[in-house]
C-alpha cells in the first residue's frame, strides 16, 4: 500500500508531500484507528468482518444483536480523498463492503488505482457529490472532511447504525454545534481518544466520534 501510494503521489497529489515519509503512521495508522474502534465497541461486527483476525474480547453470537448485518455490511467513505480511511479498512475488513466516494475525480483515480493494485474485491470508487448517493448504507466513515455540523446533514438519513468520524482539535466545541445545530442528541454521540491505543504523540488530541441512528450502549466487555 505504501509503495503505491508512493507511486501515485508522483503524478496526482493527495498526500502532503512534506507527509509522504510519514504516510504509514499519518494516513493508514490512523485510518485503521476506527477498526480498533470497533473491535472496542463492537466485537461482534468486528468478528464478523475480520474473521481471521483474534480478539481480545469475547466473541458475541451475531444471532439476536439488534442492527447487526454482517458479512456484507455496506459502509460508505464519504470524502475519501486518495481513500483514506476506505482503503485501510478493506483491507482489515475483507468480508464489509466499502464505497469509496469523493467529488474530485483525480483523487479518485488514485483511490481507484490503489484499490486495483491491492487487489481489494470489497471496494467501489465513485466520483460523485453526497447529495447524489442513494443510499442508505449501514455505516459511514470519514476523516476530517468538514465540521461535524457541516458533514452530519450530507448523511443524515443514509445510514442504519452510525457515523464514525475521525476528528483531532476540539471536538467538543464541535459537538456542541452538532447538537445545537443538527438537533442530534447528545445520547447519540460518543467520543473515544485515539491515544488510549497509539501512545504517540501525533495521535494527542485525535478521536474517533460516532454519531448513532439511536442511542449508543455502553460496550459489553
Amino acid at each position: 500500500m505504501v509503495a503505491l501510494y508512493r507511486e501515485w503521489n508522483e503524478r496526482i497529489n493527495v498526500v502532503s508531500r512534506k507527509d509522504i515519509d510519514a504516510l504509514y503512521e499519518h494516513h493508514i495508522l490512523h485510518s485503521l484507528t476506527i477498526a480498533e474502534y470497533l473491535r472496542r465497541y463492537y466485537p461482534a461486527e468486528y468478528r464478523a468482518w475480520a474473521p481471521d483476525r483474534d480478539s481480545d474480547y469475547p466473541a458475541i453470537p451475531l444471532e439476536g444483536v439488534q442492527g447487526v448485518k454482517a458479512p456484507g455490511a455496506q459502509i460508505l467513505d464519504l470524502g475519501t480523498g486518495g481513500g483514506f480511511p476506505g482503503i485501510p479498512l478493506a483491507t482489515e475488513f475483507p468480508t464489509a463492503h466499502f464505497t469509496l466516494c469523493d467529488s474530485i475525480g483525480k483523487k479518485i483515480k488514485v483511490a481507484q488505482a490503489v484499490a486495483d493494485g491491492l487487489g481489494l474485491q470489497n471496494v467501489t470508487c465513485i466520483n460523485a457529490r453526497a447529495e447524489s448517493l442513494a443510499g442508505p448504507f449501514d455505516w459511514v466513515v470519514s476523516r476530517a472532511v468538514t465540521s461535524l455540523d457541516n458533514f452530519y446533514p450530507w448523511v443524515k438519513g443514509k445510514f442504519r447504525r452510525s457515523i464514525l468520524y475521525l476528528k483531532g482539535g476540539d471536538v467538543n466545541a464541535e459537538i456542541s454545534e452538532l447538537t445545537r445545530k443538527c438537533r442530534v442528541e447528545p445520547g447519540k454521540i460518543r467520543t473515544w481518544r485515539v491515544d488510549e491505543w497509539l501512545k504517540d504523540e501525533y495521535f494527542a488530541e485525535k478521536f474517533v466520534i460516532e454519531i448513532g441512528k439511536d442511542y449508543l450502549c455502553p460496550p459489553k466487555f
